[in-house]
């Protein structure tokens, strides 16, 4: 295995943001000054040890060219899928020729602006040697509830050994293509990547990141995201 493995990111962005019910895709919504797209990039490019970022668009997409970020050397764009494992299955092959089976692909949320350089450096650093690869995520702090089909409870779940997964997922490129490959060939639905390693046989590990973490889903993220942006500026 190569001593020094290379470390690309890919971005799936091609989704429509049909759950906010808006018309514009929520990468490309405002975040104070910036698009949350674009506050994505940057802090992915902040990291040093970064070879690329290779961000998968709907073929449609017609927004993407007109950001500054877009003229960045280290961005690239390929054509995205329907589903989050079609663009990124779609973003590894676009890759082929420039990467080895050994080296690192972080995927990303486009729409997880908020993510700190220094849990992707602690990422990174803690996985650097795994075989496999793994994702950052949190301990769930909330009490969960099983409620059935009549929104009532069933049961209490206990939530000692459960974790909320986060992005980014790290993973060797040959092991996350070929896992993406034959969750695809056998029509699994898979949300992220960790899912389609499992599926494999593979058993990812995770490494704790922060709550503040989070994923734009709803109209009201935006604004706690631009909140825990300027805090992360103020520290």
């Amino acid at each position: 295995m190569d001593a020094t493995p290379a470390i690309w990111v890919v971005l799936p962005a091609a989704g429509t943001g049909q759950r906010m019910g808006l018309d514009i895709p929520k990468q490309y919504l405002p975040v104070g000054e910036k698009t949350v797209l674009e506050h994505t990039i940057e802090k992915l490019l902040s990291v040093d040890v970064v070879a690329g970022v290779l961000v998968a668009l709907a073929p449609n997409d017609s927004r993407f060219s007109s950001l500054k970020i877009a003229q960045h050397p280290d961005v690239a764009t390929t054509i995205g899928g329907a589903q989050r494992s079609e663009s990124v299955l779609a973003a590894l092959n676009s890759l082929q020729k420039k990467i080895k089976l050994s080296d690192w692909v972080l995927v990303h949320d486009a729409a997880r602006p908020c993510v700190t350089v220094e849990s992707i450096h602690r990422l990174i650093n803690t996985l650097k040697d795994h075989k496999v690869g793994g994702i950052l995520g949190v301990p769930v702090s909330d009490t969960l509830k099983k409620v059935n089909n009549r929104q009532m409870i069933d049961t209490t779940i206990d939530r000692q050994e459960l974790w909320q997964a986060q992005t980014p997922q790290m993973f060797r490129y040959g092991i996350l293509r070929e896992s993406l490959q034959l969750a695809l060939s056998l029509g699994s639905v898979v949300t992220d990547e960790a899912s389609a390693l499992e599926m494999s046989g593979y058993q990812p590990a995770i490494v704790e990141g922060q709550y503040d973490n989070i994923k734009i889903t709803h109209s009201e993220d935006l604004a706690i995201a631009e909140f825990i942006l300027k805090q992360h500026d103020n520290k």
